[in-house]
């Protein structure tokens, strides 16, 4: 009799195990991404093969040179467009379906301590109703909380999740990505 209720303990723990793993996984994920250097884009593939989320790339119309990406130079392009707050470039690329997904990962490098223009286009362009976004950076030196706070003053209407600074490579963006959609 012992045994036959250890059986059943353990036939119910495991169907329990399986549930939840059906549950956890049920979520449909996008990994949207914008990228120049590759470096952002490395970490987004991270979170999308660790979620088994769709890759996107934000895609610009008019792809960045180095010389558009130069900080310190005040009249290239990057700076140009952080410097105007309603700076919003043109985007390319496949038009998405955001209706096919439950959750968003955003990613951006950190330009002038927030997100790239192109990002702001992209979350204007499509319509965050009832999805959680979560966002992600890389950076050279500064933080997400400054980029974060924008995102969610000019975004008020979209559920934000903590957001994640990702420099220390793919290994660090695949466990915090499973913590991220727990």
């Amino acid at each position: 009799m012992k045994l036959l209720a250890l059986i059943i303990m353990g036939l119910l723990t495991f169907g329990n195990s399986v549930s939840a793993q059906t549950t956890k996984n049920s979520k449909k994920i996008l990994v949207a991404y914008f990228s120049c250097t590759g470096t952002t884009e490395k970490v987004a593939e991270a979170i999308a093969k660790e979620t088994s989320g769709k890759l996107y790339r934000i895609t610009p119309a008019e792809a960045y040179t180095s010389a558009d990406l130069d900080w310190q130079n005040k009249k290239s392009r990057s700076s140009v467009e952080m410097a105007d707050d309603k700076s919003r470039p043109a985007l390319g690329g496949e038009a998405i379906n955001l209706k096919d997904y439950d959750v968003v990962f955003i990613g951006y490098p950190i330009w002038w301590d927030l997100c790239p223009r192109p990002v702001n286009t992209f979350l204007e362009k499509y319509d965050f109703s009832g999805k959680t976004v979560i966002p992600f950076a890389t950076s050279g030196g500064s933080s997400i909380a400054n980029s974060v706070k924008q995102l969610k003053k000019l975004y008020p209407k979209v559920v934000w999740k903590d957001g994640k600074l990702l420099n220390g490579g793919v290994k660090q963006a695949e466990v915090w990505a499973k913590q991220a959609i727990k």
